[in-house]
């Protein structure tokens, strides 16, 4: 029998991310921090490239740890920049220190960058219920109102659509088909 899956997981790369991710609620810092600095690399690329550079960001960015990350020189960086592996645009890695940055004084300011962001929906995903992936929007009053204070906080990279794909990879919105297998695995 065939797992019905959302349209957009078809490669296995996709699959893995869908079925084991993508819309299922996170609360650890470091996951977060990570998967805001995946979301604004994809900027101008297509998901898929992200997730097959994934292990090797991890390693190039020492695991995605923001207290190091904070400290990036100019040397670093510049080494980042000659590496194949990952994405090398240095806006994009210029911005991953900034946003560590950021991100470290949310986290003093709120305790934890998962209370910071999740009250953007008073702690708890918002169900939604697609029948078909036109109706699934690109931003929402919410990742604009995000967006805006991630920007104001000194955040790069953080546009409205941003913002809308991270609160799906992390299950502030349930996004997944109705009919998708791991809709109801998502209800919270």
């Amino acid at each position: 029998m065939e797992i019905k899956r959302c349209p957009w997981a078809k490669k296995d790369i996709d699959i893995e991310y869908h079925d084991n991710e993508w819309g299922k609620a996170v609360h650890d810092d470091n996951k977060l921090f990570e998967m805001i600095i995946l979301e604004g690399m994809q900027a101008g690329l297509s998901w898929n490239t992200i997730l097959n550079k994934r292990e090797d960001m991890r390693l190039a960015f020492d695991n995605f740890n923001p207290e190091i990350i904070a400290k990036y020189d100019i040397a670093k960086k510049e080494q980042l920049l000659l590496n194949p592996n990952i994405i090398r645009n240095k806006a994009k890695i210029n911005a991953l220190v900034t946003n560590a940055q950021a991100f470290l004084r949310i986290q003093e300011d709120y305790g934890s960058f998962d209370s910071y962001i999740w009250r953007f929906v008073d702690d708890q995903p918002i169900i939604n219920s697609w029948t078909e992936i036109s109706q699934v929007p690109i931003s929402t009053e919410i990742s604009d109102a995000i967006s805006k204070d991630l920007y104001a906080r000194g955040f790069k990279f953080v546009g409205s659509i941003i913002c809308y794909s991270f609160m799906q990879a992390i299950g502030m919105v349930n996004d997944h088909m109705v009919w998708c297998e791991q809709y109801k695995m998502n209800l919270g």
